[in-house]
């Protein structure tokens, strides 16, 4: 009795193992057969009846590639003509961005240049001036514009107007010279 339960349970499991090795086949050729084919594919609708039509349609299909062919042949051209012409307009403004550039570079270094040569002189002017005057000068002045004059001026003629100014104005002239340069990365 033993060996027919056995049997049995073999015969099951092989009906199982069968059914689902029949359902992963048959799925496969089901989406093969709903596939249909892409008419771009086909050269000819219906193949030629008797051996006599088979050149004309040969030759028909062999027209129509051509003809494809031909049509992608001019939108890849077309397409190639537009990119060197955007290429040149890009070519040229890149050359035009560049002149810009270096036209403005010249007039930036002709204004720092101009504006460094206004600061020189008007320096010196102060450096001229009696220290007692400079220091009255300097005190009206906010101590930021003050300490930028003083730091260019010689040491003597610096130390001769800060020695005339008010202490609490010479003070925060001289703090801002001393922390000029003090977020400069040291080497």
């Amino acid at each position: 009795m033993m060996r027919a339960r056995s049997g049995g349970a073999l015969v099951t499991l092989a009906l199982l193992l069968a059914s689902a090795g029949a359902l992963k086949l048959g799925g496969g050729i089901g989406a093969a057969l709903a596939r249909a084919p892409d008419p771009a594919e086909t050269l000819v609708e219906e193949p030629p009846a008797t051996c006599a039509e088979l050149p004309a349609a040969l030759a028909e299909a062999l027209r129509l590639r051509e003809a494809r062919v031909a049509a992608q042949e001019s939108a890849i051209a077309e397409r190639t003509a537009a990119l060197d012409t955007a290429n040149q307009t890009i070519d040229q403004r890149l050359a035009e961005l560049r002149d810009a550039e270096s036209k403005l570079s010249e007039t930036l270094a002709l204004a720092d240049g101009a504006a460094d040569a206004d600061l020189t002189r008007l320096t010196a002017v102060y450096e001229s001036m009696k220290p007692r005057d400079a220091a009255t000068l300097f005190t009206t002045m906010e101590p930021d514009f003050a300490a930028g004059f003083i730091g260019r001026m010689r040491p003597e003629a610096a130390g001769a107007v800060l020695a005339g100014m008010p202490a609490e104005n010479a003070y925060a002239v001289s703090l801002l010279l001393a922390g000029r340069n003090a977020l400069v990365p040291k080497e």
